[in-house]
This record gives C-alpha cells, structure tokens and sequence, in this order.
C-alpha cells in the first residue's frame, strides 16, 4: 500500500525530472549543475505538474535554467520596478496607485514569509484578492489590482529576477463595467447654476467638452487654437493624456466665450485661487477642491456623480443629439467599447419616451 501511494506521489517525468507531492502542491526534483534541485510547480493538478516539468526540462537542456539571483527578492524587485515606472514617465496618478498595491505585495509577502518573486504565484494572487475583496474593494478595482501584480512579474520575468514564471495559468476574468450615474442637461445645468468661481468654470468646460478632470488641469493657453476654434489635448512634462492619445476637441460657443474672458495669470487655462502658499494665484487647480464642492452641491440637488459623470453626460448627451459614435470616440478619446454602450443608456430612455409619444398621438 505504501509504496502504491509512492508511485502516485513520486514519478519520473521525462529523463531527469521527476515530480513528487508536497502537501497538496506538486514539486519538482533534478540535477543542475551538479547539485540536487527542488522547485515548486505551483499547481495542485498532476496532469498539469507533468507538463511544467517537461518545460523545466526542457529549459535544462537548453542550459538555459539558472539559479534565481539575490535580487528577486520581492522587497528589491518592487523598488527595481517603481524607479523603472518612473523612468518610464508614468503619470504621477498612475505611480501613486501603483505603489498602494505594490506596498500591499510587499506586506502580505512579508506576513507570508513569500521573501522571493517565486512566492508571488497563484496561491499568493488567491490570499492577496481574498484579502482585498473582503475589505470591500469592488471587483473591478481587485481585477485591476491583479494586473499590476502580474506586471510585476512580468517585470521581474524580462530582468531575470525569476526563474520561472509564479504565475503561468493565471486566468482572471475581466468583471463587466457597472452603470455609471450619469446626468440630464438639465442636472448639469442646475449644478453650474449652484456652482461658483472659479469652480463653475472648470465645471462648464468638463461639462461641454468631455475632457477628463487631468485633461482640464493641464491644458495651457497654448493648447486653445481661437482659429481652428478646437483645444488641444496633448502631452506635457511630466504629464500625458490617458492612453496617450492626442486629440483636438471643438469649443461649444459657451466654452470659448467663457475662456475668452479668463486671465491669463500663468501657462494654466484655469488657476486656482490666490493662496498663502501661492500669491500670485497662478498654480493649477486642485482636483480635490473640485470634487469637495461638487459632492456638496450634487447632495443639495440630490443627485449622484462625481467629476467623471461631467464626461459621461457629454458623450450621452452627444449621442442621444444623433452625433455618430466615431465623432464621439475622436473628441472623447479611447472609450472602451463595452463602457460606451453603458453611457447610452439616457439615450435609450429618450427612445423609449419618444415611442410613447408617438403611440399617445396615434391613438387620439
């Protein structure tokens, strides 16, 4: 009996490989240079441990397996990859989401004793998306949080800080997009009848030409083309449009009065207030000042949003006006097709209200 479970726990799989079972994980045990090596295979399935092992062999006999070096340690490899980010002229948005997951890693690797990129595999993404979703993180957030980690690896895999891939197999699925608020010309047009300055300006230009709120915040004065009668949305230093895409988008009358009559106190179309920090009131609007006042005036009116929904009652609006989605996507930016079809939905509800008129007028 003892030596039929050896057999079901112990084979030779292919000609110097052989996989055993370690608690409920398979293991793989071989010669490399010299020396007895044991690796984990990161996987339950015995089917699926017999193949991995013939891929390690394969990378034996090749010569290309070489020890893990000492910098694949989980700690040094996510600052190896926070510098290269950086490097890389990320924005400074995307760095600071990056580090709040890259540090959560780095916490739940040290409570796991996982010192080693090696330790980063699918057990590993288990523990780390239990622990994000049972903080109340939404799926699409843990979804996107994953991603980063296998970026991570992948980063890791290119520079060689890993022998083998911890996460081969990994299959998420991509949660589907959820109903966005969205608002009436009508809502937009009661929150910047409640809005202030200079609040009430950066809200009529989100509002009339679906920039995203970074958009607004780095356009200059060089961007605003009074001949072509469009504003440019483009890269600066340190700074670049989401997706990297550049685009011109159209002034509405309303938009280009009211830019005609801003000051130029500095590069920035909008400034903030004058300040005790800045005098001069010629530093960039704050994002969060923005979104403060906006929550206090979408509760006084009782609706929901939030600086976004500026962005997806444009492109309802724009739809539900008859503008052809590819004239949509070219003032808007990369939309994906999925979320587009989510911001329709004011549009479908204007169909609908248009069917019941036509029937009302039909019977009398």
């Amino acid at each position: 009996m003892e030596n039929e479970r050896s057999r079901n726990t112990n084979e030779l799989v292919g000609k110097i490989v052989r996989i055993f079972l370690k608690g409920k994980t398979w293991c793989a045990n071989f010669q490399l240079h010299g020396q007895q090596k044991r690796t984990s295979l990161h996987t339950s399935s015995k089917k699926e441990a017999r193949r991995r092992a013939l891929l390690l062999e394969a990378d034996i006999l090749r010569g290309d397996l070489k020890p893990e070096c000492k910098s694949s340690l989980v700690g040094s490899t996510i600052e190896s990859y926070q510098a290269y980010l950086k490097t890389e002229r990320r924005a400074q948005k995307t760095l600071v989401k990056y580090d709040k997951v890259l540090d959560r890693v780095d916490d739940l690797a040290n409570r796991l004793h996982r010192k080693t990129m090696a330790g980063i595999d699918l057990q590993f993404i288990d523990a780390y998306r239990k622990e994000r979703t049972d903080s109340g993180a939404a799926p699409k957030t843990v979804y996107n949080e994953t991603m980063i980690i296998r970026q991570l690896v992948n980063f890791a895999k290119s520079r060689r800080l890993v022998v083998n891939d911890p996460l081969a197999g990994l299959r998420l699925r991509e949660p589907s997009p959820s109903p966005q608020p969205c608002w009436t010309p009508d809502e937009v047009d009661q929150i910047l009848g409640e809005a202030s300055q200079p609040n009430q300006a950066a809200y009529t230009i989100l509002a009339d030409t679906g920039l995203r709120i970074g958009e607004l915040k780095h356009l200059t004065w060089d961007d605003v083309d009074y001949g072509n009668n469009v504003l440019h949305i483009r890269a600066k230093d340190g700074w670049r449009p989401k997706t990297g895409d550049q685009r011109t988008v159209p002034m509405s009358p309303r938009v280009r009065s009211l830019i005609e009559k801003l000051p130029h106190q500095s590069m920035w179309v909008l400034t903030a207030p004058a300040s005790a920090k800045y005098p001069l009131g010629d530093h960039q609007i704050s994002e969060r000042r923005l979104l403060v006042a906006l929550k206090g005036i979408v509760k006084k009116l009782g609706l929901r949003g939030h600086l976004h929904t500026f962005r997806h009652a444009f492109i309802s609006r724009a739809l539900t006006s008859g503008i052809p989605e590819a004239v949509v996507r070219a003032w808007v930016g990369h939309v994906d097709p999925d979320v587009i079809r989510l911001y329709t939905h004011i549009a479908d509800a204007d169909s609908q209200a248009a069917m019941r008129r036509l029937n009302a007028s039909s019977d009398t």
